[in-house]
Parts: C-alpha cells; sequence; structure tokens
C-alpha cells in the first residue's frame, strides 16, 4: 500500500465524520430499497443499513468501537428521537383516554408474553442462564432492557443485541402477522407494534398510518414501565420455583 494513501486511510478510518456520514449513506441506501420494493416490510432500512455497515466494517477490518465513537452522535438522538414521540400521543390523548382499560389489559398481558416466550424458548435451547436473563427484556427500547437486564444478571451487551434484531424482525413481520390475525384496526395494530417491537417497529407503525403510530408511541413508554417491574417479579417467582 502507498505510505501516503495509507496515512489517509489511518485518518479517514479513524474520523468520526467517516463512521456517521457512512451510518447516514447505509441508512439511504436502505430507504431508497425500502422505498423502490413499494415499502415491502421485509426490506427494512434498518436491517439493510446494518448489512451494509457490518459488510463494511469487515472488509476495511475497522473494529466496531472505533465505528461507535464516530456515529455516537446518532446514538445520542436516540434520546431526543423517543421524547418527541410524545407529539403523537399528545394529539390523540382523548380518544386514548376512553379505550385505556382495554389497552392496560393487552399491555401486561403483551409484556408478560413476550418476556415469558422468551424465557421459554431459551431454556427449551438449553441456553445458559445468564443468556436466559438476557433475553427476558428483549422486547423494549434499549435503554431499559440493558438496566433490566443488568439488574437481574443478564449481559447487557448481548441484550442490546437481541433488542436490535427483535426490532427489527418485528418491523419486517408484524404487519404480515397482524393481516394474518385479521386486525384491521389502527389503534390495536399500532398498539401491538410498539409493545413488540420497541422502536423499530414504531417508526414503522408512523410510516404506516398516523394514529397507529401514536398508539406505537403509547406503548414503547408503557411496555418499559411494565417490563421492568414484571421482569423482577418474574426473576423473583422462578428462582423461588427453581428452589423449591
Amino acid at each position: 500500500m502507498n505510505p501516503d494513501f495509507g496515512e489517509v486511510w489511518v485518518y479517514l478510518s479513524a474520523s468520526p465524520l467517516t463512521a456517521l456520514t457512512t451510518t447516514l449513506v447505509a441508512y439511504l441506501m436502505g430507504d431508497w430499497i425500502y422505498q423502490k420494493s413499494g415499502k415491502m416490510p421485509i426490506l427494512n432500512p434498518v436491517l439493510i443499513a446494518v448489512i451494509v455497515i457490518t459488510i463494511g466494517l469487515t472488509v476495511t477490518g475497522i473494529d466496531y468501537w472505533t465505528y461507535f465513537e464516530g456515529a455516537q452522535f446518532v446514538h445520542f438522538l436516540l434520546g431526543p428521537a423517543t421524547v418527541a414521540l410524545a407529539i403523537p400521543v399528545a394529539r390523540l390523548l382523548r380518544t386514548m383516554r376512553s379505550g385505556f382499560g382495554t389497552l392496560a389489559v393487552a399491555l401486561v398481558l403483551g409484556s408478560a408474553t413476550a418476556a415469558i416466550s422468551a424465557v421459554f424458548i431459551a431454556e427449551l435451547l438449553q441456553a445458559s442462564e445468564q443468556t436466559v436473563l438476557s433475553l427476558a427484556p428483549k422486547s423494549v427500547t434499549t435503554p431499559i432492557a440493558m438496566g433490566i437486564a443488568e439488574r437481574i444478571g443478564g449481559l447487557p451487551s448481548l441484550t442490546a443485541v437481541c433488542v436490535i434484531m427483535t426490532g427489527i424482525i418485528g418491523a419486517m413481520l408484524g404487519p404480515y402477522v397482524l393481516n394474518l390475525a385479521r386486525i384491521t384496526s389502527w389503534d390495536a395494530r399500532g398498539f401491538a407494534m410498539g409493545v413488540a417491537a420497541h422502536g423499530i417497529g414504531t417508526a414503522r407503525a408512523i410510516q404506516i398510518n398516523q394514529e397507529a403510530g401514536a398508539f406505537a408511541s403509547l406503548a414503547i413508554g408503557l411496555n418499559g414501565l411494565a417490563t421492568a417491574t414484571l421482569i423482577p417479579i418474574l426473576y423473583s417467582l422462578w428462582q423461588w420455583w427453581g428452589g423449591s
């Protein structure tokens, strides 16, 4: 390799602007493919961006943490973006109040099902206890999920990966599953996407319908609260059952 080019490459690979630009270009590429496909759920822009970036890091030999140091500005924006989801919720607050009891029941059942099914499948596949605990909070937004996993003895890094994959798979397959279940109400569809697939599922719901996006936004916050409450209780019961 030419020494001058080598020096330039070292600079570019460590430059925050390069990582940030790569992230944005990868997502724009994924969104372009998604739009050209007629918005097929299976061609989720986030999934395409993840694949493109993974291939790029593997080919160039750049480690993830070097990349993350440059792309962390996008990570920082997750906080404001999550708070901004309150805007569509506020616009439909009156509508939501009338069916809050139904939403509460759906929330508790959905949150418990997400955690119990993940643990059951992991146990069935004979995963280690730490892996099982890492999978339990997979259906809530990343910061809350990582905090829960750390609290009950899981691996926060593994939980983060599971949360992202859950969101991507939920956004891809959620609309198909809801269609098969013949669920046509935008309220129900949006709330289901928010509970099952957190932020990525909510982004998908917002793209489809404003009302669905509002209910998905509500579901993210409520599911985070419900899961943070339910999982420690279920974990204590699990320990008691195992020790009895």
